[in-house]
């Protein structure tokens, strides 16, 4: 059976409620409903409207621009404060990949669901990763040496790991 549903509130008592009822469950990732209009596929799009403090303004505008995003407006009222406009496609939902944690540090936002727009392309999410073994053994200094400067180590030299362990988290560009 698959549920769909919007909001991590609504989804989080139906799960509780099914969990207490005896139901066994997966939940796995969101992925966003679509819907097939005219032959073409459109995809739910937002209205996002934030207040930032103008030093963030660029950080904001790439982040959402990377997303598809496409500015609407944006007002500087001259008090240190900006506030963009801005629609992005539902499927790089603003909580998702820490976009809502920055913000949380940035400045304050709403969103809005606006309407059913064709699919935006691609959307690239994430811009960081991580390196994995590819085997069970005893990590080596040379192999590490070379990882190293790929990103942050989470394992030094003789240690045990096992086959899909995470090792080096990748640097993400734009914190």
């Amino acid at each position: 059976m698959e549920v769909q549903g919007r909001g991590e509130l609504q989804l989080a008592v139906l799960i509780e409620t099914m969990r207490r009822e005896g139901f066994e469950l997966t939940v796995g990732k969101p992925q966003v409903v679509t819907r097939t209009v005219d032959g073409k596929i459109h995809e739910p799009v937002e209205h996002v409207t934030i207040d930032v403090p103008e030093e963030f303004v660029g950080n904001v505008t790439t982040l959402l621009a990377t997303r598809k995003g496409t500015m609407t407006d944006m007002v500087n009222h001259g008090t240190g404060w900006v506030r963009l406009e801005w629609r992005i496609p539902a499927r790089v939902s603003w909580a998702s990949d820490g976009v809502h944690d920055r913000n949380a540090r940035w400045g304050h936002h709403a969103l809005q669901l606006r309407r059913l727009r064709p699919v935006f392309g691609d959307i690239r999410l994430r811009q960081n990763g991580v390196l994995v073994a590819d085997r069970r053994g005893d990590t080596t200094g040379n192999a590490l040496l070379d990882l190293e400067q790929r990103g942050t180590l989470f394992v030094g030299p003789g240690v045990e790991v096992y086959e899909g362990m995470i090792v080096v988290r990748t640097p993400d560009p734009t914190r």
